[in-house]
């Protein structure tokens, strides 16, 4: 009895312990996951939990986002999750997104993963137009974005329509242009052959690579007033703060960078920028909302930070994943030259397979047609040799009727005519008889001469059914050929060897790998210079191809400011244009900026 309520009191005890929970969805770029989180979890709790189960170790790039009444918001670390103005209705739902975007994704985005979700992020972004793309680019980036989905082009299996469903292009782009599906799926298939040997992350980077220049990238923008109250835009991102003209977000009018701006603070509305330089007067500007300047000073103190952090050495953290990501990088290049190998020497035996078989259908119909002609050769030999047989015997039949022939003319020379007339007529039939014998003896003479030819034809028909049979017998004794087993060429001796056992496999790396992988690199970046310049000219044939199948009417603004950007010669990258507008002294921007 007592051991009953003691076992009860343990059960209710254990019942009080159990922490309370609620349900947490978390949205990403391509799944969704639920979570069951205590009620004292902080945000950070939330977020490292969620990048453990993505495996993500780049984390300052992120965070958990929310609305709030129309209004993007982000989880705060150091604050309960439920003290947020978070729905309280179950499940609880934030979207993991970047927060902050790299200055160059190459160099910055270690991880795949990072560079998936980015890849997906701006991608989403592009197509809701979100960032601005021109056309020309538009497709050079869907070319991108379906090498990474499907792989190399193979004109057997993507055939005509297979992009029917897929949405590559803004749908601003499809609109500008009088051109149907098929001719847009035509011109980027166009460019995604030309990306064969691609890997879906080397295709992402390079999508990542062309969409970091575009101008709106990575760009947050909020409204606000100067001091004279002039409209404004507030542009936030890895570089530095923007202003820029409220109908134009494309190029920005004056710039900070980072390195200028030594303090940012706001209270209420309105919010105040310290130059570095102190002899330079703060400026200050108005949002609409505290919670827009709430907003505003995150992301400021989180570019800052990470513009700060790049121009430093990397953390001991960073520099394992660099090198984790080298080794990985090699391993897999490794992996796709083997499998290429092996990729050429199945083609290579299926070639010698195809032209094996096209060999022994050749030496079948050859020897179809030797036994043909065998066939029809002892057909005409048998035909000859009676045709022979009967002339001989009409020859024979010939000289019989010769021989009586003389034999009569004989007796009748013997036979004595008593009379004139009977002689006239004796040697009328003498005469007749040697007519009759001389032409007897002629067609003997012809069908022995007839016979002889027939003999020699049957000669010549029996040497040609031995030659039949002799090539029949060549085909019949040709060595058949075994399938081909193709032997792996010997890997170079500086290439690191794989063991495969069973699933498993092994990677050995020797020091000169990584020496040759730095090569590599460089090569490879001299390779891109010389690959731009030519993606350029493509870029503007593209362009001057399409643009006769532009309806102008349905330009817009943003349209328009960029093609007033590329006839000025607008043409430079986006760090070179703000580096342009940082080239006046900070004082004469910020007096710039409150004259505006």
């Amino acid at each position: 009895m007592a051991g009953a309520i003691a076992s009860r009191m343990s059960f209710s005890s254990l019942k009080r312990k159990q922490p309370k929970t609620f349900t947490v969805r978390i949205v990403t770029m391509d799944a969704e996951m639920e979570f069951n989180c205590e009620m004292k979890w902080k945000g950070k709790d939330l977020f490292d939990l969620v990048c453990r189960t993505l495996g993500l170790r780049e984390t300052w790039f992120f965070g958990l986002q929310y609305t709030i009444k129309d209004t993007v918001a982000w989880l705060k670390m150091d604050k309960k999750v439920l003290d947020h103005d978070v729905s309280k209705e179950e499940p609880v739902t934030f979207h993991f997104l970047a927060k902050f975007y790299p200055e160059n994704a190459e160099e910055e985005l270690v991880q795949e993963i990072t560079q998936h979700l980015f890849f997906l992020q701006v991608k989403k972004q592009i197509l809701d137009e979100k960032i601005y793309c021109p056309p020309e680019a538009s497709v050079l980036l869907a070319s991108y974005a379906v090498q990474a989905k499907y792989g190399d082009y193979d004109p057997s299996v993507h055939k005509r329509g297979f992009l029917a469903q897929e949405e590559l292009l803004p749908k601003r782009v499809i609109n500008l242009y009088q051109m149907t599906p098929e001719m847009w799926e035509e011109r980027i298939t166009a460019w995604y052959a030309e990306h064969r040997g691609r890997a879906r992350d080397e295709a992402e980077m390079e999508y990542l690579k062309i969409a970091q220049d575009l101008e709106m990238y990575g760009v947050n923008y909020f409204a606000i007033r100067n001091k004279k109250g002039t409209e404004l835009l507030l542009g936030v991102d890895a570089l530095g703060l923007h202003i820029y003209d409220p109908e134009n977000r494309l190029t920005p009018k004056i710039s900070f960078p980072w390195n200028e701006i030594r303090n940012i603070s706001y209270s209420d509305k309105e919010f105040t920028i310290k130059p570095l330089d102190k002899k330079i007067d703060v400026f200050k500007f108005n949002s609409s909302k505290l919670r827009v300047n709430k907003l505003i000073l995150q992301l400021c103190i989180g570019n800052h930070d990470l513009f700060m952090r790049r121009r430093k050495a990397d953390s001991l953290e960073v520099q394992q994943m660099k090198a984790q990501a080298r080794e990985e990088k090699a391993r897999k290049q490794m992996e796709r030259q083997r499998l290429a190998r092996e990729k050429q020497m199945r083609e290579e035996a299926e070639r010698t397979r195809d032209e094996l078989e096209r060999r022994l259908l050749q030496m079948k119909e050859e020897a179809t047609m030797a036994n043909e002609a065998l066939m029809r050769s002892e057909e005409t030999a048998d035909l000859l040799a009676e045709k022979a047989q009967i002339t001989e015997e009409e020859a024979k039949l010939l000289a019989q009727k010769a021989a009586e022939a003389e034999q009569e003319m004989q007796r009748i020379k013997a036979t004595a005519i008593r009379t004139e007339e009977e002689k006239r007529l004796m040697e009328q039939k003498v005469l007749e008889a040697e007519v009759l014998a001389l032409k007897m003896a002629e067609e003997s003479e012809r069908r022995a001469k007839e016979a002889d030819q027939l003999k020699q034809d049957l000669q010549e028909a029996r040497e040609a059914e031995r030659r039949a049979k002799q090539k029949l017998l060549e085909i019949a004794t040709k060595p058949t050929y075994p399938p081909v087993n193709p032997i792996p060429a010997p890997l170079p001796p500086d290439i690191p060897s794989f063991n495969i056992i069973g699933d498993s496999l092994s990677f050995d790396f020797k020091d000169t790998d990584m020496k040759r992988l730095s090569m590599e690199i460089e090569k490879e970046k001299v390779e891109y210079m010389e690959k731009s310049k030519h993606l350029q000219e493509q870029l503007n044939e593209l362009k001057t191809e399409i643009e006769a199948l532009k309806l102008k009417e349905r330009e817009t603004a943003l349209d328009i400011l960029h093609n007033e950007n590329s006839d000025r010669g607008g043409t430079s990258s986006k760090h070179n244009t703000i580096k342009k507008l940082t080239l006046q002294s900070a004082k004469s921007r910020v007096a710039f900026f409150e004259e505006l």
